[in-house]
């Protein structure tokens, strides 16, 4: 039988861990350059068709003209910000929660994804990211030489 040494701070001090890394903001930051890329990351929804991947991403109070959605190396880029409201100095308020300032999002596509023909749209405060696939190489027969 072994005998175990019971150390409670040890279960302290993983919860410390566990926390920091839940809260650890370099998730949205560049880890070359260590600057900060975003401020908020919204959230998606990931669709495969037979045909195609569908992408929905929530941007609500997002201008059009502040989306920006580019693909580079096989990397579909999610970016823009949300502009900050301007408020009357007589305004009180109890509680702001919704997030201003900076958006990233970025997805690696799969090698059947058809770089040439992805199409984006957005209505109603969400953006819709549409990656088709390349028809799959069928298999041929070789013929063996003797």
């Amino acid at each position: 039988m072994a005998l175990m040494r019971y150390e409670p701070l040890n279960l302290l001090n993983q919860l410390q861990r566990e926390v920091n890394r839940l809260f650890d903001t370099s998730r949205f930051g560049d880890e070359e350059t260590g600057h900060m890329l975003a401020d908020w990351m919204p959230a998606v929804d990931i669709k495969e068709e037979p045909t195609q991947f569908v992408i929905h991403a929530d941007l609500p109070g997002v201008d059009l003209k502040d989306i920006e959605v580019t693909l580079e190396n096989g990397v579909l880029t999610l970016k823009g910000q949300r502009a900050s409201e301007k408020k009357e100095e007589t305004e009180q308020y109890r509680r702001v929660e919704r997030v201003r300032g900076t958006f990233l999002r970025r997805f690696s596509l799969p090698d059947v994804a058809d770089a040439d023909k992805v199409a984006a749209k957005c209505k109603d405060g969400v953006l819709e990211v549409v990656v088709p696939k390349r028809e799959a190489a069928q298999p041929r027969r070789i013929a063996i030489e003797s």
